[in-house]
């Protein structure tokens, strides 16, 4: 101390020390600041690196994601990795989303600091490494969306520090889940196992891991009784397993459980009036079971549940009025209680649910009318009431729902016109009334309705012609008239539809001649997405998504889908269309089928078959057509169906064409001539229709039908009287009855 003080003291007497000492002190401060420096930028642990460099060696990039690993670089300039600042040991490996495939080297094994490690959203393959039982600091472990396969290592389970482990949506990775999976550390609060091959029972230690909040083992093969758990989780996700029992109440979680997904299992009995009080439950999906019974008037979920769904069970008796608390706060998004037994009238309470965007009670058997003050609902983006037994009229103030996308209220007892004022809907994509009782024309105002996309308006009384509404309907798809009693002449613009896949109008009063042209603009009708090496490819599948935005637990988004399916097809059957076929009508590479039977159509059958590759059914049947049979149809190799009876056709059909697969295609054709394999040519003059026989026949049809009613007469009498005059059959028809009960 005294040497110091003595030496500070000179320095203060010499300036020229002072100024020495302060240089030097400052230099030596740069010089410890730039080694510091240096030691943060140096490259990182050279045993590290390299067991990087061994772990890309076995690895597919053809992104070339990595290709920022080179001997040399810094820690900080390699992608997905992060290093120790103190140490240039590496602590993070994530690599998600870089579409790597491959087997996962051992050489990840090698970092004895590692805290993260995410390799999920990739293509990686083989099992899971067993030696990443080593890595003793690992927090966080993220192998989802892969193509593992195999069993889960055990050694996981002894991590003393994870907390996350991710393992989902690898399809090959399964097993029974140990019991020693709820052995975790008391810091494990995540555990993602979802979409994959696990089967068994879920281990008892699991309900009892106090240290778990999120849990989803959806979409396995996991049996056994449903148990309540027994700490207080917030995420549970179990649904698409085979799990059964009665709901528990989960008592342990009721200030915790946000998420309860139970769906798609075997759970049995009631819903008890316990669920209820999960005060701080958002999301309740119990649909896809074997619920039964009423739901009981005392089950009130608190306003902060946002999504109930019921649906695909046994429940019945009246929907409770009361389902969430019917206040201003009640934040109730999707209700679905469809595919059940509920009976009555639909609650007015339900019109006070003021954020419901998704509202579904198809297929159950309620009666009454359409709530009219359905239109509160402002936020509403799909109306689902169809398969029960509503009546009345749609109620006008239905278009205070002006967010409204889908509208499904078909297969009910609703009846009076379509009103004007829909027209305010105008982002509606989905309108199906069908099978129901409306009456009149289709309002011109309806042309306000730009986004349609599927129209289905068969099965009613509707009538008028085809007017100029449905033209500005651009995103139309999907258009049904079936089965109505509209009338006139098709227009022109009928098939001028670009995204147009099915029309149907059959069964109504249409004349004149199918419009020529325009049939080119529709990419399915055309078939314009798909070569001809895949024209065998199933019915197509026109799905609309209709996406509801919640606020949940991780930002998490949820959405519910409207998928329709349809092949795609023309139908005009079952009116009063004449004239010739459409040459272009037979060029449509996409079309699955075509149906113009029971019209007056005349003339031949257009020659552009061949080109029809994707055709399934052809029924022009009892028109008035002529000319002989194309050859090319026997080409269609997708062709299932084939009906070309009762009409004028002429000349002769080979055996070789394989017609011999549409069993009666070629009835009532009396010029044809199909020839029959081993029997020579035969003509098509049976069966015949009633009424249709041709003139040149007639009088030879009512001879055959006489002399078949004579010999049917004079056999049965013949008959009659043999079995009376002889001994034994008089005796066994007139024997006793014997006692048989």
């Amino acid at each position: 101390m005294e040497e110091r003080g003595i030496s500070v003291i000179s320095t203060c007497k010499n300036p020229n020390s002072l100024r020495l000492s302060v240089n030097l002190l400052l230099l030596l401060s740069l010089c410890f600041t730039s080694v510091s420096t240096e030691e943060t930028d140096l490259d990182f642990n050279v045993k590290d690196r390299d067991s990087l460099l061994n772990f890309k060696s076995w690895l597919n990039d053809p992104k070339q994601s990595l290709s920022s690993w080179i001997v040399g670089f810094k820690c900080s300039n390699w992608t997905g990795i992060t290093c120790n600042n103190l140490t240039g040991r590496v602590i993070s490996v994530q690599l998600n989303f870089f579409n790597l495939s491959g087997q996962i080297n051992p050489s990840l094994c090698k970092f004895p600091l590692l805290q993260t490690l995410i390799l999920s959203q990739n293509n990686f393959s083989g099992s899971i490494p067993s030696c990443f039982k080593n890595l003793r600091f690992l927090k966080t472990l993220d192998l989802g969306n892969n193509r593992l396969q195999g069993n889960v290592p055990w050694g996981l389970m002894n991590l003393p520090l994870l907390k996350e482990l991710v393992l989902k949506e690898n399809l090959g990775l399964g097993g029974s889940i140990p019991e020693i999976f709820g052995n975790f550390s008391s810091n494990l609060k995540k555990l993602d196992l979802s979409y994959n091959s696990f089967h068994g029972e879920i281990p008892e230690s699991l309900l009892y891991l106090k240290s778990l909040k999120y849990l989803d083992l959806s979409n396995n093969l996991l049996s056994g009784t449903l148990h309540g758990f027994y700490q207080p989780i917030v995420f549970l996700n179990l649904a698409s397993n085979e799990l059964s029992g009665t709901l528990p109440c989960f008592w342990a979680a009721v200030e915790s459980l946000t998420i309860l997904n139970l769906a798609n299992n075997s759970i049995m009995g009631g819903i008890p009036t316990c669920i209820s009080s999960l005060r701080t439950l958002t999301q309740l999906n119990l649909s896809f079971n074997e619920l039964k019974y009423q739901v009981s008037p005392r089950l009130i979920f608190s306003d902060k549940l946002l999504v109930l769904d019921l649906s695909y069970n046994d429940l019945s008796g009246p929907i409770p009025s009361i389902i969430s608390e019917t206040s201003e706060k009640s934040g109730l998004i999707l209700l679905d209680l469809s595919h059940n037994q509920f009976s009555g009238e639909i609650p007015l309470g339900i019109t006070e649910l003021k954020n419901l965007q998704g509202l579904i009670l198809s297929h159950n058997l309620l009666t009454g009318e359409i709530p009219a003050r359905i239109g509160n609902l402002t936020y509403l983006q799909a109306i689902d009431l169809s398969d029960n037994w509503l009546s009345g009229s749609i109620p006008l103030n239905i278009v205070g729902c002006f967010q409204l996308l889908e509208l499904k209220l078909n297969n009910n007892n609703l009846s009076g016109v379509i009103q004007p004022e829909l027209d305010a809907l105008d982002s509606l994509k989905i309108f199906d009334i069908s099978n129901n009782r409306f009456s009149g024309e289709i309002p011109l105002t309806l042309a306000g309705c730009k986004s349609l996309e599927i129209v289905d308006l068969s099965s009613n009384n509707l009538t008028g012609e085809i007017n100029e509404a449905i033209l500005k309907w651009v995103n139309l798809g999907f258009l049904s008239l079936a089965r109505n009693n509209f009338n006139g002449g098709l227009p022109n613009w009928l098939f001028s539809f670009e995204h147009m896949q099915s029309i149907d109008l059959s069964c109504n009063n249409f004349s004149g001649f199918i419009p020529d042209g325009d049939f080119n603009i529709s990419s399915s009708l055309n078939n314009r997405e798909f070569s001809r090496s895949n024209f065998s490819r199933s019915s197509n599948i026109r799905s609309l998504e209709i996406r509801v935005s919640l606020g949940l637990l991780g930002n998490n988004e949820m959405s519910f889908d409207y998928n329709f399916l349809s092949s795609v097809g023309i139908d005009l059957s079952g009116n009063s269309l004449s004239g010739e076929i459409p040459e272009g009508l037979f060029g449509l590479q996409g079309l699955e089928y075509l149906n113009l039977s029971y019209n007056f159509l005349v003339g031949q059958i257009p020659a552009g078959l061949e080109k029809m590759w994707s055709l399934k059914s052809l029924d022009l049947s009892h028109n008035s057509l002529s000319g002989q049979i194309p050859t090319n149809i026997s080409g269609l190799r997708e062709l299932m169906f084939l009906n070309l009876s009762y009409n004028c056709l002429s000349g002769f059909v080979p055996g070789k064409q394989r017609f011999w697969r549409f069993p009666g295609a070629f009835a009532g054709n009396p010029d044809l001539c199909v020839e029959v394999s081993g029997e020579g040519c035969q003509k098509s003059r049976f069966p015949v229709a009633p009424g249709e026989l041709f003139e040149g026949e007639r009088g030879e049809g009512l001879i055959s039908v006489w002399a078949f009613w004579i010999s049917a007469v004079v056999s049965f009498y013949v008959g009659v009287i043999a079995l009376f005059c002889f001994a034994p059959a008089r005796n066994y028809i007139f024997r006793p009855m014997k006692s048989g009960y």
